[in-house]
C-alpha cells in the first residue's frame, strides 16, 4: 500500500496535513519530501497538526520521520500535534514512546479546547 499525503495551510499560525495508508520503510521519504514542502509555511511558533485518522500502519521508519519532524518544529518554536490515530498507531506511539500522549488528540474537538486554552495562556499569562 502506498502513503498518501494531504495538506491545508489556510494561515501561517497552523497547517494540516492528512496521511491515509502507511507510514513505514517504503513512504517516509515520500512523507520526508512532501514536509519539507509544508514546514515552511508555517510561521516560527506555529502548530503543525498531523491527521492520522486514515494512518492504517506506522513502522520505525515513521516514527523516525515523525521525529525529526517534531524537532524542525520545535526548533522554530513550534509544534506538531497528532490528531485522530487509529487505535494499532496510537499503541505504536505508547509502547515506544515515540510521541508524548499530550500530543496527540483524539479528535477535533479535543484539539480545539488544547489550541484554545494555549492561546488564553499567550494572550493572558496571568491566568
Amino acid at each position: 500500500m502506498t502513503l498518501i499525503v494531504r495538506s491545508e495551510s489556510p494561515g501561517h499560525e497552523r497547517s494540516t496535513v492528512w496521511l491515509e495508508g502507511r507510514l513505514d520503510a517504503a513512504t517516509y521519504v515520500e512523507f520526508d519530501e512532501a514536509m519539507r514542502d509544508v514546514t515552511p509555511l508555517v510561521d516560527s511558533g506555529g502548530t503543525l497538526v498531523i491527521d492520522l485518522s486514515a494512518l492504517e500502519y506506522i513502522s520505525s521508519a515513521g516514527l523516525r520521520s515523525l521525529a525529526l519532524l517534531r524537532k524542525q518544529m520545535r526548533d522554530r518554536d513550534g509544534r506538531t500535534l497528532l490528531l485522530n490515530p487509529q487505535p494499532q498507531v496510537r499503541k505504536v506511539f505508547d509502547i515506544v514512546k515515540a510521541v508524548p500522549l499530550a500530543e496527540v488528540f483524539a479528535n477535533v474537538a479535543e484539539l480545539d479546547a488544547y489550541l484554545d486554552h494555549m492561546q488564553r495562556q499567550i494572550s493572558s499569562p496571568d491566568r
